[in-house]
């Protein structure tokens, strides 16, 4: 199956998923203003053992069954990047550590707001900083940054990564 790792995904590891319905088609309408095209993923999360991932969801960061997306054909990161068991270990208690995170969608329009540049965008940058709430992709790449692995060579900021960004990764 396409998107399906040849091996069983490690704790640490991230997948991107397509998303149906007006969501997703609204998350791709934004990566498509922020820069990204019709992207084919709109949502990301964490596996973080056990058989259960976390993801932001509009209610918070939760902790759900892996199984959730299995018929959404997962790209998943394993065997992409060289991970040492203390990364995975840092990664999991990091995403576990952001539970109940809330999500914003004005996060979205940061996004945008950096795209077009404009003369707002730091205080915006700095409202969703200072308010701690985060999309699904922002939330994978904060968890690896708190782990001291940069997912990004560009040094962006983790408000500024979308799924297709993360799915960019996994395609290169």
């Amino acid at each position: 199956m396409p998107g399906t790792p040849s091996t069983p995904p490690l704790p640490g590891d991230f997948a991107v998923v397509r998303m149906d319905g007006h969501v997703g088609r609204l998350i791709r309408i934004g990566q498509w203003l922020n820069g990204d095209g019709f992207a084919d993923y709109e949502h990301a999360y964490l596996h973080v053992g056990d058989g259960l991932l976390v993801e932001a969801q509009p209610g918070g960061a939760e902790l759900r069954p892996l199984s959730t997306y299995a018929d959404h054909r997962p790209l998943w990161s394993t065997g992409r990047f060289d991970l040492t068991d203390r990364q995975r270990s840092d990664i999991v208690a990091a995403a576990r550590g952001h539970l109940g995170t809330p999500y914003s969608y004005l996060d979205y329009l940061a996004l945008a707001v950096h795209r077009f540049h404009l003369p707002f965008s730091p205080l915006l940058k700095s409202y969703v900083a200072d308010s701690r709430h985060m999309i699904c992709s922002q939330l994978v790449d904060q968890c690896y940054l708190d782990a001291g692995v940069h997912l990004f060579r560009d040094g962006r900021w983790p408000g500024y990564v979308t799924p297709a960004d993360l799915a960019g990764l996994l395609r290169s």
